[in-house]
């Protein structure tokens, strides 16, 4: 699996953690982030991530910025990416079986163990594919070609 991350000057260190943790469980890494801590505007790093998974340069992405807030707006606004900002594992499983999510946002502040146990619960979680959240998932998409 090709997990896409992208971050702004806030997230670089949450990164660098989340980076070395996956690569070191042996997933293919593509970093879209900054890699300094001078101020950036986030939407422009959303945006390429967004296009990795888009063009299926990536299977999943991973976006950090200082709540998460702004990556997951940046990024829901283009078309076919659906970013959930999740704060639990329980929420980032939910985002993936539930919501078929290819994308979650984080805080940088969270605690480096529930960093890494939310991203964990994210990849290991498939979509659950059961008839009321396809039907859910459908009129989203419905929504979205308006």
């Amino acid at each position: 699996m090709t997990i896409g991350i992208t971050n702004d000057h806030r997230g670089v260190k949450m990164k660098e953690i989340l980076t070395n943790y996956l690569e070191h469980m042996e997933y293919n890494i593509i970093d879209y982030g900054t890699k300094t801590e001078e101020s950036v505007d986030f939407p422009d790093y959303a945006y390429k991530l967004g296009k990795a998974i888009l063009t299926h340069e990536v299977d999943i992405g991973i976006a950090i910025c200082g709540t998460g807030i702004g990556m997951s707006i940046a990024l829901n606004k283009m078309k076919n990416i659906y970013c959930a900002k999740v704060s639990t594992p329980a929420e980032a499983s939910l985002a993936k079986a539930h919501n078929n999510a290819n994308a979650i946002a984080i805080s940088e502040e969270l605690p480096e163990e529930l960093a890494k146990e939310i991203v964990k619960r994210f990849i290991d979680t498939p979509f659950s594919n059961i008839n009321k959240y396809v039907r859910r998932n459908d009129k989203i998409k419905e929504i979205e070609n308006e």
